[in-house]
């Protein structure tokens, strides 16, 4: 039986880069969970995918990229033949390092969208919200050919506003389950151990790969949760055969 959505209330996040906490804002907003969007959608991923209905799947995703680190990670990844889904930040970081943004798509990763300059997006006009997805989603279609459908807003805020844009512009936003607080510590071995204690079945990881500590974590992380039998897949594979729906919040 497909699992039942599930009104999530508002919870307060840790002050810094990005939170810990999981907040929609200033009232409680619907979110639905992978399995939910699943089991609404019927039928099977297109062939050759991975069903997450019959694999025990997990997706990992990096907020801010690229960074220095970056490559090294894609690397790794390469090597691994790990997917994952990099929430692009545009300002500094796309405009720094194209060619890294490319590789994203290259090499199989998802694309995503992370604002242009990292605001907290609820207190943003609402032409201000759509300034800092569209040139985001503008620059990104450039490098890569695509425009993304997913979106995360930086420190998981979210409003009605924030959803009504993200609508407007094609984006199903992306909350997690599992964090590390990567952006307080270097400690790799802290923040593997945050990660896994988190992980669970239908799961989404956020990590930032822009932080020193982030990316020697990451071989640890998929070792272990490849032993415990798990399958890595991108955030629209782990929703498939759903599409992502624009402008509605999916978490785990």
């Amino acid at each position: 039986m497909p699992a039942t959505r599930r009104k999530t209330r508002t919870a307060a996040v840790a002050a810094g880069v990005a939170a810990l906490a999981l907040t929609l804002g200033a009232c409680g907003m619907e979110t639905t969970a992978p399995a939910s969007a699943r089991g609404d959608a019927k039928g099977k991923p297109p062939a050759g995918q991975v069903d997450c209905e019959e694999v025990k799947c997990i997706a990992l995703t990096f907020d801010s990229s690229p960074g220095k680190k970056t490559p090294e990670l894609l690397d790794y990844l390469k090597k691994e033949k790990v997917p994952a889904t990099f929430f692009v930040l545009g300002n500094k970081h796309l405009t720094k390092w194209p060619d890294v943004v490319k590789r994203f798509a290259d090499e199989g990763h998802e694309v995503a969208n992370h604002t242009w300059t990292h605001p907290r997006l609820d207190k943003l006009k609402k032409d201000e919200i759509r300034e800092e997805l569209e040139r985001t989603q503008v620059e990104l279609e450039k490098i890569t050919g695509q425009k993304p459908n997913l979106m995360r807003p930086p420190q998981g805020r979210i409003n009605d506003d924030v959803t009504a844009v993200s609508k407007e512009l094609g984006l199903a936003q992306i909350l997690w389950n599992a964090t590390a607080k990567d952006y307080s510590t270097t400690d790799s071995a802290l923040i593997e151990s945050r990660i896994l204690k988190q992980a669970k079945k239908d799961g989404i990881i956020l990590l930032h790969d822009i932080y020193d500590g982030t990316v020697p974590a990451v071989p640890g992380i998929v070792t272990e949760l490849k032993k415990r039998g798990y399958t890595f897949v991108t955030v629209s594979q782990l929703l498939a055969p759903a599409k992502p729906n624009p402008g509605e919040i999916y978490r785990p």
